[in-house]
Order: structure tokens, then C-alpha cells, then sequence
């Protein structure tokens, strides 16, 4: 047979089963066996609904469809993504090194929940200096909306959100506004409902899963065609799509005992498809193990992935400002926790962990490695979300608070990343929400996550009913907040401090040796030291007098500093609950 004919042809994996059949609306043909348990079928044109019969069962959908119009427990349909005419021939990527993220869902960030309709808000995105905006998942899940963590097709792209052509729109309409786009990718486990991959395959271990349900099979038998299976969706959304980069979901669930971990194979991948582009491809890690060997490159014995995310940050920063301290915010109620994150990365690095009962991460080689791989946050999804009415920030601190959150954030040392909305101190909440069809399932979702989360002390009564219409409702933005007095006073100082980052050298430099911190416990001030430049912050309800360099104050907020006359040489008064700004006299 032609090779051009077998890759026009449908194919699918099913290697125990003993026949396959191609259906369609109006017919049912057998397919043909080939080596590795592939099956060949028909070729099929653009617009045809489709299906696989397994040994007498389904149609199921197909597992690397790129189209379910009628939901994942239908028929898949042809899409061509090498039809769309692309105008982004002069994009040539950005580095993370030096940039800005911008976390986003689509169902939430504007009232339509539409690729098209956030597509019209990259101006704003640009005036306060976004570099990449992230995607929460966007494949194929049962229902009208969630996180999108619940995915059953991962080729496939919702089709509440626009589908996989309106995909294509916005990430050309990043692209044409200077935007780099970054997909959030789930491949630790598979939801609950539409997941029919078990029909096909051994795509589920029979072992231990992980907290969301079955784990992958990446090491087992016939583990070859699944690992095929995950490296080739990151290059569709990298390749077909012309993303920018992944994000990668909880990959300490990965389970994997070979000796080239999937994570390794995929950035050799990877990086091999940036050169054939030209291109700069970024992989970054959700991980919970605080190890830098997910960061370290290959040839240093790493798994060569760009970056990954530090919560450690996160709860440095939430703790100094809430004084939050129940679960696993108990280990950084002092003010030294925030220090030591913005100095060497971790806080937990080697250190006992009490939430987990047990020493937890590794050290960072801080002279090796650059600041930019940490991607750090103050507010974001999980940590908005996974509280129990999915409260921001906004709900219990002040302007001068939230300025302080959004500084540490952009003029730290490393890869900052803003969640939709906190740049006007959205008022909406971003609850947890689902839409499963099913009732058993989504009362037993909202049970197993208070469950999951019950050592944080939740109030059982307070929690939303994920499957109420009305939490998902709740989570939309109100874009009309953002011209509104302190809303407005917000939008102004994240481009401001987008601007510092732009114009000022030391808050981008890549050396975390270049960072060193002074803070005073017990008057709960801070000053962050990047080279000769520093952020001073006053977290207490009191004026402080704090030591800083030479300099001149290029951003006070939300108050004044006092003048530089009434302290002495190498002081300067912060007012309470307040940041200035020093570029400093190389």
C-alpha cells in the first residue's frame, strides 16, 4: 500500500482487540490489522462523523480525535488543522527568561467563555505587559464547563469554548498582539465520565492510582504506544496549533520506572521540534516533590524540562499577608520563610515538612541555576480554588496588601505569573465547578474533594455546590470593575511595575545569587535586594524605618514614602502596608 494512502487512512491502536470496525452515519466497514496493533480503515474526508467498534462494542469516539461537536460520549468528526491560514509567519517565540504569565480559563474569563471573546481582550493584556498568556486544559470533557481538569479526549478542543478552528483564531490573535501562548496539559490521569481509552487499550495501569482516579500506564506492558500517545499530543498543540509552550499538570502523579522518565523523553522531543520551527519551545512543571531535577538540563543529568512552579512562594507570600496559618500554610508564619524562598527557591529543601509529616525537596544549586525556572505566583487557580468558597485575595486585604502581593511577585527573582483578574483586585470569586450530566458523579465529586481537603479546615455548610449553575456563574469576570477607583488604582500599578521590570535590569536578572533579603520579624518589614536595586515592604500596621541602597524611588504604593531628609543616610520610612521601589547606584 502507498505510504501517502496509509497516512490519509484512519487508524487506531487496539492491540487485544480481535476486530475493529470504521462506522460512520451510514455505514459500518472492518478495518485491517497491521503491526503493533494498529488498525487501518477507510480514508474519510473533512466533516465526516466517525466511530470504533471494538469486538462488537462501542462506536467509541476516537482517542485522538480532534473534534467531538456532540460531546465526548459521541461520534468524532474529521478536522484538517493544516486548513486554517495562518498569520503569525513572522512570529518568532519568546523566551520565559525576562517574561510575564497570564493564567486564564476560557469559560470564566469573559461572560461568553469564548476563545473569540478573550481574543478581545489581549490589549489589556498587553498595557500591563503580559509575554504568554496560560490556558487552563481546554481538551474534550463531559459537560458544558469545569476546570477543565476532567478531560477524556486530550487531541480534541472543547467545543463550548470555539472548538478546535476557533483554537486556531486565538492563539493567531496572540500571536499578531506579541503574546506567546501556553497550554495547560493533563497527563496523570483521565476524568470520570467519556473515558473510553480502557476499550481500546491498555492506556490505565491495574495498580495504585494517584488522588484523581487510574493511573497512566507509562512503564508497563504495551506502555510504548501510550508514552507515543502523550509525546504526540504535546507536539500537536506545539506543532498543529503553533503553541508556544505546555504547562504540565501534576507530573509527580506520573508514575514511570524506566530509565528515560516520559518526562525526559518529551523534552528531548520538544526541543528537537524548536529547532525544525525555529522556535523557542517552553515545558513547565506543576510539580509537589520541590526537586530541581525536573529543571536541571539533560546534559547535567536532569530531566532538561524549562521550569516548573514553587508553591513555596506562594504560601510565603499568602501567610505574610493574611497570617493564615491552618494546613500547609502552618510551616511559613515567619517572616524568615518568605526571605529564604526569595533567596534560594525552595522552602522546603530538605526541611520537615508538617503537613506532610516528613522531610520534604532538594536544595537548589543557586550558583547553577537561573531565577527564571521557578514560575512563582501569588494568586492562581489551585490556590484560589482549592479554598472553600474560592475566595481571592480581594476578600481579605487591602489595596496596599494587594500591591505588595502583585510587587514581590514581579520584581522577584523569578518567572512571575498573574491569575485573570487579580490586576484589578477582581471581587469575583473562582470556586471549584462542574457540570457533570450524571448526578451520582457530581455529588460524589463535591464529597470527595471536601475530603481531600478536610486537614485545611473547611466548613462543610460554606462550600458552593459545584454542580450548581450559579458557582460557575460567579467565577465569570466583571471586566467593568477594572475602571473603578481602587479596582482602577490596581491596573495602573501592575503596568507600572511591568514597566520597572522592562526599564530596570536588576529585577530581571537571571542570577539568584543576585537576591539577598534583610527583614526584622518582630517590625514585619522586608527589603528584597536585586543587585544595588530593592523592594522594601512594610507588611505591619505601623511606619517602619528600613535599611535600602542608594537610590532613587522609582514606585511608592499605595502611600508615599516620607522624604529622605527626615531619616538617616541609607534609611527610608515605608508607610504601612506599603512597598517603595529603589533603583539603585551600580
Amino acid at each position: 500500500m502507498d505510504d501517502k494512502e496509509v497516512n490519509r487512512a484512519i487508524t487506531v491502536w487496539a492491540p487485544k482487540a480481535k476486530a475493529v470496525e470504521l462506522v460512520t452515519s451510514d455505514a459500518s466497514r472492518p478495518m485491517t490489522r497491521h503491526d503493533g496493533g494498529w488498525w487501518l480503515g477507510d480514508s474519510l474526508s473533512a466533516d465526516i462523523d466517525y466511530g470504533f467498534a471494538v469486538d462488537g462494542k462501542g462506536p467509541f469516539p476516537d482517542p485522538r480525535s480532534l473534534r467531538q461537536p456532540e460531546g465526548v460520549h459521541a461520534l468524532s468528526r474529521t478536522f484538517d488543522p493544516g486548513a486554517h491560514q495562518w498569520h503569525d509567519r513572522t512570529w518568532t517565540g519568546r523566551p520565559l527568561a525576562g517574561s510575564i504569565i497570564y493564567e486564564l480559563h476560557i469559560g470564566t474569563f469573559t461572560m461568553e467563555g469564548t476563545f473569540d471573546a478573550a481574543a478581545e481582550c489581549l490589549d489589556h493584556l498587553s498595557s500591563i505587559g503580559v509575554d504568554f498568556v496560560e490556558l487552563l486544559p481546554v481538551n474534550a470533557f463531559n459537560g458544558t464547563h469545569n476546570w477543565g481538569y476532567d478531560g477524556v479526549l486530550w487531541f480534541a478542543v472543547q467545543e463550548t469554548y470555539g472548538g478546535p478552528a476557533g483554537y486556531q483564531r486565538f492563539v493567531d490573535a496572540c500571536h499578531a498582539a506579541g503574546i506567546g501562548v501556553i497550554q495547560d496539559v493533563v497527563y496523570n490521569h483521565l476524568g470520570p465520565s467519556g473515558n473510553y481509552l480502557p476499550e481500546f487499550g491498555p492506556y490505565l495501569t491495574d495498580g495504585p492510582g494517584n488522588t484523581w482516579g487510574s493511573s497512566v500506564n507509562l512503564d508497563g506492558p504495551d506502555s510504548d504506544e501510550v508514552r507515543r500517545y502523550i509525546i504526540d499530543n504535546a507536539l500537536l498543540w506545539l506543532r498543529d496549533y503553533h503553541v508556544d509552550g505546555l504547562r504540565l499538570d501534576a507530573v509527580h502523579a506520573l508514575v514511570d520506572h524506566r530509565a528515560t522518565h516520559l518526562l525526559e523523553q518529551m523534552a528531548q522531543e520538544v526541543a528537537a521540534l524548536g529547532a525544525a520551527v525555529g522556535r523557542p519551545l517552553t515545558l513547565i512543571a506543576e510539580s509537589d516533590l520541590n526537586d530541581p531535577r525536573l529543571i536541571t538540563p539533560r546534559e547535567a543529568h536532569g530531566y532538561g524540562l524549562d521550569a516548573q512552579w514553587s508553591d513555596d512562594f506562594h504560601h510565603a507570600v499568602h501567610v505574610a499577608l493574611t497570617r493564615e496559618t491552618t494546613g500547609y500554610y502552618a510551616d511559613f508564619e515567619p517572616l524568615a520563610a518568605l526571605a529564604k524562598v526569595l533567596e534560594r527557591g525552595f522552602f522546603h529543601d530538605g526541611t520537615y515538612s508538617s503537613f506532610r509529616e516528613r522531610v520534604h525537596g532538594r536544595p537548589i544549586d543557586i550558583e547553577r541555576m537561573p531565577a527564571w525556572r521557578l514560575v512563582v505566583a501569588s494568586q492562581n487557580h489551585d490556590q484560589i480554588g482549592n479554598r472553600a468558597i474560592g475566595d481571592r485575595l480581594t476578600s481579605h486585604l487591602d489595596i496596599g496588601q494587594l500591591g505588595i502581593a502583585a510587587a514581590v511577585t514581579l520584581l522577584g527573582p523569578f518567572t512571575p505569573m498573574l491569575f485573570m483578574g487579580e490586576e484589578w483586585g477582581a471581587s469575583t470569586p473562582w470556586p471549584f465547578f462542574t457540570s457533570h450530566p450524571e448526578p451520582d458523579l457530581g455529588k460524589a465529586t463535591a464529597e470527595g474533594r471536601i475530603a481531600e481537603f478536610a486537614r485545611m479546615g473547611w466548613d462543610p455548610d460554606v462550600v458552593p455546590d459545584p454542580q450548581d449553575p450559579a458557582t460557575f456563574a460567579s467565577a465569570k469576570l466583571r471586566w467593568d470593575e477594572r475602571h473603578q477607583d481602587d479596582h482602577a488604582r490596581l491596573v495602573k500599578l501592575y503596568g507600572d511595575l511591568a514597566t520597572i521590570r522592562r526599564t530596570h535590569a536588576d529585577f530581571v536578572d537571571p542570577r539568584m545569587t543576585l537576591s539577598s533579603v534583610d527583614y526584622d520579624e518582630d517590625e514585619r518589614w522586608l527589603v528584597m535586594h536585586r543587585g544595588p536595586s530593592a523592594l522594601a515592604i512594610n507588611f505591619s500596621d505601623s511606619p517602619r524605618t528600613v535599611p535600602v541602597p542608594a537610590g532613587d524611588i522609582v514606585l511608592s504604593f499605595p502611600a508615599v514614602a516620607e522624604p529622605e531628609a527626615s531619616t538617616a543616610p541609607g534609611r527610608r520610612v515605608v508607610a504601612p502596608r506599603s512597598f517603595i521601589v529603589i533603583a539603585g547606584r551600580p
